[in-house]
């Protein structure tokens, strides 16, 4: 960001400076490419021009300058392109899902979609985490086994309140 001395004073300001306050912010704003942007100051009047992916961007750039900085005196003449979303097709939050989703991947690298058949040699990373309840897998795997909350079927079958009796 620019380094300023008092950014809310934004009267005391020239056109100049007022700019490049306001693209300093557009720039650090996650939900914006700041790139495809134009500012232009003009009596303290701010435009906004240029090309944005979503109408989402087009409202955070006016919120930007309207609620964040305060600025009075806003034009936003961005526009929503097509287009310029085939660089990024998704909305910024989808981006940002998807950019977690591949994070550490080599560049170029994609995640490989399990197929039906290796699907049961996935590892369970809640398992491995909290443990199973089945006791085979646990012996077999080496997690924790969790112990059911409720008697299971086998233990309720030998406790019949009957005189059958059991020898002991």
């Amino acid at each position: 960001m620019a380094d300023f001395e008092n950014i809310h004073d934004l009267g005391n300001l020239t056109d100049r400076e007022l700019r490049d306050v306001v693209r300093s912010h557009l720039r650090a704003h996650d939900g914006l490419d700041a790139d495809y942007i134009t500012v232009q100051v003009a009596n303290g009047a701010v435009t906004l021009e240029g090309r944005v992916g979503t109408d989402y961007e087009r409202r955070v750039a006016e919120h930007l300058l309207t609620d964040t900085l305060g600025i009075l005196e806003v034009r936003n003449d961005l526009v929503v392109q097509a287009i310029h979303r085939a660089e990024s097709p998704l909305d910024i939050d989808d981006h940002l899902v998807e950019e977690d989703r591949v994070e550490g991947l080599l560049l170029g690298d994609r995640a490989v979609p399990l197929t039906p058949e290796s699907e049961a040699l996935d590892e369970d990373p809640d398992s491995r985490l909290y443990g199973t309840s089945d006791v085979g897998k646990a012996i077999a795997d080496g997690i924790p086994w969790i112990p059911p909350e409720s008697p299971t079927q086998e233990g309720l079958e030998g406790t019949g309140g009957g005189a059958s009796g059991e020898d002991h």
